[in-house]
């Protein structure tokens, strides 16, 4: 029984199905006589006749039925641990290190990492938040792989000319309130009910933007200043002031606060982009498919 083989099972199992001998030498590429040969090894190596040639074709014999159903079971088997070897080779590990923004680190980049641990159990991501200078410059001096960053309407023009952008998301800005304030009820107010408003901004210096006010407000009235998202929601929260977010980040805000859009025909809008260096490698291209899985899940509408 040694010398069965598997493309003897394959041989047979085609023969069975088309029911000759030419038919299956036409499926499988072969010569007719090379299939002959094929059927003649098997039959020695189980020393039973498997087939009975017939004026139209072939019939099976009952050894021969016998072989072909498990031929079924081991042919299957077979083309599982292909399949198996094939995922195993495609499937990635090692390290990427990825980076973003406070407010994308807050809702996007935690589902995009949930994505990656189940398409891509075996890549390691590390994150780091920061402040877009910061990231483009840890991008380019390697220690990172790839970097979540805004850009347009009030913030810094950032040169991306030597890096590779991936657009992932065109979105808005929006406005917390607490949950009792005089607009928290309509869905989207015009930029003039926001000029008697107390805003809480983000702190950080010229060359780390945060937000602030509504970008086209003229002399808004900035209450407090504070570096991290939980304690602006806690504050706004607490009816101290109101707060400008990126429309991604609104599912992330705390019971107590609601969000609201804006129309203002002054306001441009800005961009989320995914930066890479030139050529990234596959698990970086995953990383940047993950995110756009992420922003479809997120995006209103």
């Amino acid at each position: 029984m040694t010398d069965v083989t598997l493309e003897g099972l394959r041989v047979c199992r085609e023969i069975a199905l088309l029911g000759s001998f030419s038919a299956a030498a036409r499926s499988l590429g072969y010569s007719q006589p090379a299939i002959s040969r094929q059927v003649g090894a098997m039959e020695d190596a189980v020393g039973q006749r498997l087939f009975v040639r017939e004026a139209r074709g072939v019939s099976v014999t009952a050894a021969g039925a016998v072989m072909l159903e498990h031929a079924a079971h081991i042919l299957g088997g077979v083309h599982t641990l292909e399949r198996s070897l094939e995922s195993l080779a495609d499937r990635l590990t090692g390290r990427v290190a990825v980076g973003a923004f406070p407010a994308a680190m807050s809702v996007l980049v935690p589902r995009a990492v949930a994505h990656l641990d189940t398409e891509h159990p075996g890549l390691r991501v590390s994150l780091v938040e920061a402040a877009t200078p910061a990231l483009l410059r840890d991008l380019r001096s390697g220690r990172l792989d790839v970097v979540v960053v805004g850009v347009g309407s009030g913030l810094a023009d950032y040169d991306l000319s030597d890096l590779s952008v991936h657009r992932l998301y065109a979105g808005d800005l929006c406005v917390a309130v607490p949950e009792d304030h005089r607009l928290a009820t309509s869905a989207e107010v015009d930029v003039a009910q926001l000029t008697d408003e107390h805003w809480i901004a983000g702190a950080g210096s010229a060359a780390e933007p945060q937000f602030a006010a509504w970008p086209t407000l003229a002399d808004p009235v900035i209450r407090f200043r504070l570096r991290s998202w939980p304690a602006r929601f806690g504050m706004v929260a607490a009816g101290l002031g109101i707060c400008l977010l990126p429309e991604l980040a609104a599912r992330s805000v705390p019971a107590g606060v609601t969000v609201i859009g804006v129309k203002d025909p002054d306001w441009t809008g800005r961009a989320t982009l995914a930066v890479t260096r030139i050529e990234p490698a596959h698990s970086v291209s995953a990383v940047i498919q993950a995110l756009r899985s992420s922003v479809d899940q997120l995006a209103p509408g």
